[in-house]
């Protein structure tokens, strides 16, 4: 248990050292200097601001603030991280246990058209969480009493469907106040597919339980390993899809070796995403994972943020054409990620200019999103003046409260 009388850099040191990280790579991610850490470690600069303070926790996988600052009134669920009107009864539908089998015979097509129609709205609608956060309990529940009703192939294809209906309550509760339920539908749906034998499905799963852990920032050689695994399954030379889902877990090693600071290792995982992607036919995009051209190139601007190199990934991102994505919410995740490269370069302007551009594709990707809302407060309470008033008005759009 940390000593409540430690002062905030031990407590930011203890916190850094536990999660393996070196001094270069938290203050890139931070936008800040290494120096400028020191100090902050070694108690010759005061704690920083709540923005910093929540973009502390959030790259070190932190989820109650009193841990860095000793005061148990702060938590990054409070400050940091919002709550969708449906989370309660998402939270409810995990925690059902149908025993009952239901009545009639079971619809293995209609349950699988019913998947195909919520991923539709997970990436057509601008505000995605409120389009399926009404369905997501019966898909739930319905896909639990079917896949005891069936067997054989029929017993798989609904396996593979649960597997996805976890990916989507995944990404439902991502950036909200309930981290233990994001693990629990990762692992869910790993073991729904696993217990499809369905190496897509696995491959799929694999791809979310890399998103858990490189977000926590935990488990970074386990979620390697296990999208090499599931990489290994697949046929790339036989399958289109089986190419995409080859190459999107080569991009998800990439995004792991660059979180945790690897330059050299990310950079050839993602040479050989890009060597997958240009084997697809052109134009090709997955269908609900939304791997293509588009995605692989964007998620370069998030590996140069993670690097430590904003210049480099605002640069990438002239030639991404995000408009072309293919999902309202992807099209938004990667404008604010542009928006972090000019924000870590102090480029005010341009990132207040991004940010209000990515809650234009998608309110709700923007208003759960925790670089969002911190810079958003950032720069509506300390930014020039040429943008603190569009600051202020988009943390009004986004729910925020500020001074």
């Amino acid at each position: 248990m940390t000593d409540p009388e430690m002062p905030f850099g031990a407590r930011l040191k203890t916190a850094r050292l536990r999660a393996g990280m070196s001094r270069p790579v938290l203050a890139g991610l931070v936008g800040k200097s290494a120096e400028w850490l020191k100090s902050i470690e070694n108690g010759r600069l005061l704690p920083p601001r709540l923005p910093v303070l929540l973009r502390l926790a959030e790259v070190l996988g932190i989820d109650n603030l009193a841990e860095l600052t000793g005061d148990e009134r702060m938590s990054t669920p409070t400050f940091g991280k919002a709550s969708h009107e449906y989370l309660p009864d998402v939270a409810r539908a995990l925690a059902t246990y149908p025993v009952q089998n239901g009545d009639g015979p079971p619809d293995v097509a209609g349950l699988l058209a019913r998947v195909a129609q919520v991923w539709e709205l997970w990436h057509g609608t601008r505000r995605h969480r409120s389009a399926v956060a009404s369905l997501l309990p019966g898909l739930l529940h319905d896909a639990r009493t079917t896949v005891r009703r069936v067997d054989g192939d029929a017993r798989r294809a609904v396996l593979v469907a649960q597997a996805q209906i976890y990916h989507l309550t995944q990404l439902y509760l991502s950036f909200q106040p309930a981290p233990e339920l994001v693990t629990l539908t990762s692992d869910r749906a790993m073991i729904a597919a696993q217990d499809a034998d369905d190496p897509r499905a696995m491959a799929a799963a694999a791809w979310y339980v890399n998103h858990v852990y490189r977000d926590g920032e935990q488990q970074a050689e386990a979620r390697v390993q296990l999208a090499h695994d599931a990489a290994a399954l697949l046929s790339p030379e036989s399958s289109v899809e089986d190419r995409a889902l080859f190459g999107l877990l080569h991009l998800a090693t990439a995004l792991s070796h660059a979180k945790t600071g690897r330059d050299g290792d990310a950079w050839r995982h993602w040479d050989i995403a890009d060597q997958a992607v240009n084997a697809l036919p052109t134009g090709y995009r997955h269908p609900w994972l939304i791997f293509g051209r588009n995605m692989v190139d964007a998620y370069v601007i998030t590996m140069l943020n993670d690097l430590m190199r904003p210049g480099d990934a605002a640069r990438q991102a002239e030639h991404v054409h995000l408009d072309h994505m293919g999902s309202a919410t992807r099209q938004s995740f990667h404008t604010i990620e542009v928006a972090r490269a000019y924000h870590q370069n102090r480029e005010s302007v341009a990132a207040i200019h991004l940010l209000r551009k990515a809650e234009e594709y998608s309110p709700e990707t923007a208003q759960f999103n925790l670089f969002t809302r911190a810079a958003v407060t950032d720069l509506a309470e300390n930014g020039g003046a040429t943008v603190r008033g569009d600051a202020r008005d988009l943390s009004q759009k986004l729910g925020l409260v500020t001074a």
